[in-house]
Formats: structure tokens, C-alpha cells, sequence
């Protein structure tokens, strides 16, 4: 009775940033559950070779769309892509973002205004072009990628937190207009995960101090994320709308 709950089978996911960190992960994960993947990013070198990666062996379709977020026309574009080569889209994770950490008082107009368009303005592009067709089916899933950093906060990460805590009112309010039609609207809130971007943003002191800080006392691993993603878009979290899942390895509590 219970053993499909996970499982994808027939259906199509699309994950914005998927050519490495938590979205390839994700990709990979969705693709082994059964899902057709189409990801997404600005570097087709990367995507080229992701999608190798995570279609081998599946057995799975795969697609992937050069695109950069900050651009609406280009996000616009990925949503039509998706669409003529796939048909419709059932699963949506808004996993692309940026941070540029600047203090509240050195904060410049134009990275202030990036930061808000790839994490939040786009996302709320994509949603509204892929949510037609989820109604029309009356079945979707909408996975926005927040962070710990949208609940608590860290010197100069003010953009960033802006869009994180507003992903997480964006999911609320979405997951009241779309309930009637059977489409789920929740946020994953990541911790401490070692992907490209804290790897490059943060000094070796830095990343030893958030392991300290979590009740694991390390870094996550993207494979760890691929869990409460499945949850989120299969059958098994279907009673799930609204909700932020907090995935930190304990950080916040610490």
C-alpha cells in the first residue's frame, strides 16, 4: 500500500540551478524515483555534464536550459522550454540564488537588486508561468528553496535573509491559492550544507565555526537533502502545504 509514496513515475520535475550543490543532488534523486528532469542554470558546460550525471543509468528523459534568473525574459523562456519539450511540468524547485553579504550601511543599489531578483522575483516568474498548467491537471508541487538564514541571521547577510524569510510568506500565500486545485506550496530551509557557494563565501575558521554549531557537529552533505525534497514532491507529502522543513543538521536549535 505504501511503497510508492516516494516514488516519481511519470512525472516531470524542473530544478533551477541544477548543474551542481543541493539542485543536482535533487535532480539526481528525483530522477531515481522515476521522475523526467529538466534543469537549469547559466553555464552550459555545467549542465551538459550534470545532466549526464544525473540521468546515468535511470533510464529517465532529461533536458537542460541555459538561463540566467536575473534576466525575466530568459526566466520566462525556461518555463516556455520546459513546455514544448516536456509537455507540462508537475514538480517545481526554486533552487537558484546568490548572496553578496554586505553590511546594512555599504549595501549597493545594484547587488541589493540582483540578490532580490534571482532569489525572489524570479521565482515568483517561474511559479506564476508553470502553476496554469498545474491547475488545468489539478496536481503540482512547489518546492521553494529558502534557508536557515530566512529564520535567524548573520552580520552583513541582508539581502539574503530578505528573500529567504520572504520565500517563506511566498510559499504561505500560494499554498492558500492553490489548494483548491491540489498543488502544494512549501519551502526546504537548509543549514549548514558545503556547497560551491559557502564554500567560496566563507573563510576555513568560518566553515569550522557553523559545524561547531550544529547538533551534528558537521556540514551536510546534498545527498541529505534529497529526502525531505521527495517528500515534498511525491504522493507521501501530499497533506503538506505551507510548511517550511528544516534541514540543519541542528543548527537552528543550537
Amino acid at each position: 500500500m505504501y511503497e510508492n509514496l516516494f516514488k516519481l513515475t511519470n512525472k516531470v520535475a524542473l530544478i533551477t540551478g541544477g548543474s551542481k550543490g543541493l539542485g543536482k543532488a535533487m535532480a539526481r534523486g528525483f530522477a531515481e524515483a522515476g521522475a523526467d528532469v529538466i534543469i537549469s542554470s547559466r553555464h552550459e558546460d555545467e549542465l551538459r555534464t550534470a545532466l549526464a550525471e544525473i540521468l546515468e543509468g535511470t533510464g529517465r528523459r532529461g533536458y537542460y536550459f541555459v538561463a540566467d534568473m536575473a534576466r525575466r525574459n530568459e526566466v520566462r523562456q525556461l518555463a516556455q522550454f520546459c513546455l514544448d519539450q516536456m509537455g507540462r511540468v508537475d514538480i517545481l524547485v526554486n533552487n537558484a540564488g546568490t548572496n553578496h553579504p554586505q553590511p546594512i550601511d555599504q549595501i549597493k543599489d545594484e547587488d541589493w537588486d540582483r540578490v532580490l531578483e534571482i532569489n525572489l522575483n524570479s521565482i515568483m516568474v517561474l511559479t506564476r508561468a508553470l502553476v496554469p498548467q498545474m491547475k488545468a491537471r489539478k496536481w503540482g508541487r512547489i518546492i521553494h528553496i529558502s534557508s536557515v538564514m530566512g529564520l535567524v541571521s548573520k552580520g552583513g547577510r541582508n539581502a539574503y535573509s530578505v528573500t529567504k524569510s520572504a520565500l517563506i510568506g511566498f510559499a504561505r500565500a500560494s499554498a492558500i491559492d492553490l489548494g483548491v486545485d491540489n498543488i502544494t506550496v512549501n519551502c526546504l530551509a537548509p543549514g549548514p550544507f558545503l556547497t560551491d557557494l559557502p564554500a567560496r563565501l566563507l573563510s576555513p575558521a568560518e566553515k569550522e565555526a557553523f559545524a561547531r554549531m550544529t547538533a551534528l557537529g558537521r556540514w551536510g552533505d546534498p545527498k541529505e537533502l534529497v529526502g525531505p525534497a521527495l517528500l515534498l514532491a511525491s504522493d507521501a507529502g501530499s497533506y503538506i502545504t505551507g510548511e517550511t522543513i528544516v534541514v540543519d543538521g541542528g543548527f537552528v536549535i543550537q
